[in-house]
């Protein structure tokens, strides 16, 4: 952490905090503008959840072309893939070619975290602090901290007694770790752990992993790219990005009309094998009431539940990896490669924490209620605060001095995920109430910016000093999010879309799940209407 020191405040048109994908477009959006931004950053680099989330076997799960941004066609076409769903590595390597390329580091403040957020209501502009003591004066203040960017905190007793190594997935060495020849434990079975415990399998001596609930997981069928998908990016970029647009999930993932509980079962099964076999999230848009029918849903997750069993030779083992108490793609569904069957090797051994739950951690190892477990090292992969912890640690004070987390102390109220009523020229990327994580994150992030981007715009023309939600829009706004939701079978799982991985969070529906484009055509329509459910107020006066 930095030093302490006392610093000159700084007059900026706006503080961004954040440098990851969202950061990184808002300064380059607003540089258009011909504003004054400064990108506040806590890493040493460029990147977000890409440049802290090194952990073995890290790579997205949106196929790598539609992942990256898309508001320049000279970028897309001077920046090649490698892989169908690309490494840590590479994705870093592509945010610092982005970052170079327009030039974005000279207004990035690198190794800095943002403390605290206040607005002043006589001068209508907002006091940043930061660790180092530093407070920069901005209209605008924009919040591109992530929605997986504040790892849970370890709730597990005797932690500290541990005499051997501990590692976090989410704060992994940034010169790796070698497992060779050591006993590993893994706690945590979520997308980390997932694509994590493979690799650490390929180099442990004894892995063990403990899961508390079961994910579904399937295929990535990673490979490199041919030169012909490569081509065919290029020649078809344009509407693949459209029809990407047009989707609810932001990314091409064949949605149908077709109904599960109507298709007859071997053209169902065969439907599912399809896309099974494509890999990725495909088999997710296999059929339109999937998401929202237990009958539907349970054609798939019974599917599922058959592959687990194919692919695990133990059959105890793989009961224990199917999941039984929610719904199919109702907590976010994990991509991998090689997952189940690294249940087969000899070396690695499954404990099942709803049975056996973990008492404490002791100086050698792990203690459960029936066995104790000596380990060299243990890996946390026990996942994020989600969407909104990044924001509840940090010092936001509106209007009248009252702070964000007391705002939002029975769960977090936003319009359109973008702005909150009483926080005036305060925006989010990809907030709460919003479909972020339902989504291509990047589609999103990008929708957003260039919303705030033209917000901006329309202020300075026609000389407005402020801009907020309405409190009436606010609570419309989230009675609508949460009204969606319980269309779905969402709710039916204890997921961090809920809040439920972080014990005395609000249960509340976090992202919007209406879908990305139905999003868009509402905002659309709120700046057709005025910036509807917003409240401007003029620079004069």
């Amino acid at each position: 952490m930095a030093t302490t020191q006392t610093h000159p405040k700084q007059q900026l048109d706006a503080v961004i905090v954040g440098a990851g994908f969202a950061g990184m477009y808002m300064l380059h959006r607003l540089r258009g503008l011909g504003l004054n931004a400064r990108v506040i950053e806590a890493g040493a680099g460029v990147g977000g959840t890409w440049y802290w989330n090194r952990y073995p076997g890290a790579r997205v799960d949106i196929e790598s072309q539609e992942y990256g941004y898309s508001f320049d066609e000279a970028l897309e076409r001077d920046w090649r893939w490698t892989e169908r769903y690309s490494s840590q590595p590479e994705l870093l390597r592509y945010l610092n070619h982005v970052a170079d390329r327009f030039d974005l580091r000279r207004d990035i403040q690198f190794e800095t975290r943002v403390t605290a957020a206040h607005f002043d209501d006589e001068t209508r502009l907002w006091t940043v602090k930061t660790d180092d003591g530093q407070h920069f004066i901005a209209r605008f203040c924009i919040m591109a901290t992530g929605c997986l960017s504040t790892p849970k905190e370890l709730d597990f007793e005797g932690v500290d007694d541990f005499k051997g190594t501990i590692y976090k997935t989410s704060s992994w060495p940034h010169d790796g770790v070698d497992f060779s020849g050591q006993r590993v434990g893994v706690i945590g079975t979520g997308s980390s752990a997932i694509q994590s415990i493979p690799i650490i399998a390929d180099q442990a001596a004894q892995l063990t992993v403990f899961q508390r609930t079961p994910n579904y997981s399937v295929p990535a069928r990673n490979r490199p790219l041919t030169a012909e998908e490569v081509t065919d990016w290029d020649n078809n970029r344009q509407a693949y990005r459209d029809d990407a647009r047009a989707q609810g999930l932001a990314f091409r993932n064949e949605p149908t009309e077709a109904l599960a509980v109507e298709t007859l079962p071997e053209a169902r099964e065969a439907e599912f094998e399809r896309r099974w076999r494509y890999g990725g999230f495909r088999i997710g848009g296999a059929f339109a009431d999937q998401g929202i029918d237990m009958v539907a849903n349970g054609y798939v997750a019974d599917f599922a539940a058959r592959k687990i069993a194919e692919i695990v030779t133990d059959p105890e083992t793989a009961a224990t990896l199917t999941p039984k108490t929610y719904p199919f793609g109702t907590k976010r569904l994990c991509v991998d490669t090689n997952y189940y069957a690294t249940y087969n090797r000899d070396t690695v051994s499954l404990i099942d924490l709803q049975q056996t739950p973990i008492e404490r951690l002791t100086t050698t190892g792990i203690k459960t209620s029936n066995a104790d477990y000596s380990f060299d090292s243990i890996v946390f992969a026990t996942g994020f605060d989600a969407m909104t912890g990044t924001l509840g640690k940090i010092d936001i004070c509106g209007r009248g001095g009252v702070a964000l987390k007391d705002k939002w102390a029975t769960g977090p109220r936003t319009y359109l995920g973008l702005m909150v009523a009483d926080y005036p020229n305060l925006f989010m990327i990809t907030g709460p109430g919003s479909p972020s994580v339902l989504t291509n994150m990047i589609m999103s992030i990008e929708q957003h910016v260039d919303f705030i981007t033209d917000c901006i715009a329309h202020m300075s023309e026609r000389q407005m000093a402020t801009i907020e939600a309405t409190p009436e829009a606010e609570t419309n706004w989230v009675a609508h999010v949460n009204e969606v939701a319980d269309t779905t079978l969402y709710p039916l799982a204890n997921s961090w879309y809920m809040g439920a991985n972080v014990p005395g969070k609000p249960r509340v529906f976090l992202p919007y799940v209406g879908g990305f484009n139905v999003y868009v055509d509402a905002c659309n329509d709120v700046v057709a209407k005025g910036y509807e459910g917003f409240l401007l107020k003029s620079a004069v006066g």
